[in-house]
């Protein structure tokens, strides 16, 4: 082992923070979720709604990157995207996609996997004409996930947009909306000290209610 990788592997920490306990969760893993993001909100961590979003390719080549939680529904996590990117396009070949969170502060981390659907287009619309006004341009103006000759095509995009829609409400573009995330599994982990982490998973049975385990760290 290189001197550097012997850094990187010496690097540990011990999680003393909290317990997590099967009682202590319920039997409603979505109401769970809430409590903890709620929690996750009051210790003022950047970022809080940051989840990683992993999708697989026509060869089955996993994909993740960081997207933004923006509705949490009694049935599933929502997000909104350009749909012609490659997350959107992976999503048509494949709609089952895994969530992870990741909350420093807290030493926890929830994952979620499940299947995924787009939502309806009128909660889409709401939601687009809540973002701030750039933000809305921006969804016009990138053609995401695609080549480009340079920065200088997305501010002429910018440009056109701006000049296109400066009388008008700046409509949803048709290739962007929301998505929502319907979990079968959802995991809640807690560190503990010397390894011996909570795990706590819940697995959707056949008659709609969860099932709920301790798993070993």
């Amino acid at each position: 082992m290189n001197e550097n990788s012997q850094h990187i592997a010496d690097i540990r920490r011990e999680y003393m923070l909290a317990e997590l306990d099967e009682n202590n969760v319920g039997n409603d893993p979505l109401l769970f979720f809430r409590q903890w993001f709620t929690e996750a909100e009051k210790s003022s961590i950047h970022d809080v709604n940051a989840m990683t979003l992993a999708t697989v390719d026509s060869r089955f080549q996993p994909h993740a990157r960081i997207v933004l939680l923006k509705g949490l529904e009694t049935d599933g996590f929502v997000f909104y995207t350009n749909y012609d990117s490659d997350k959107g396009r992976e999503i048509d070949l494949h709609p089952h996609v895994s969530l992870l969170f990741y909350w420093h502060e807290l030493e926890r981390q929830v994952r979620v996997e499940g299947s995924i659907e787009k939502v309806p287009g009128h909660v889409s619309d709401e939601y687009f004409h809540s973002r701030p006004e750039g933000s809305r341009l921006g969804a016009w103006a990138s053609p995401q996930s695609r080549p480009i000759a340079g920065r200088h095509e997305l501010d002429l995009n910018f440009k056109k947009y701006s000049e296109e829609f400066s009388q008008i409400r700046i409509p949803r573009p048709p290739h962007w909306g929301g998505y929502k995330v319907i979990p079968q599994r959802i995991e809640f982990w807690q560190g503990r000290a010397s390894r011996l982490h909570d795990r706590i998973l819940f697995t959707a049975g056949n008659s709609g209610k969860w099932i709920k385990w301790r798993l070993a760290p």
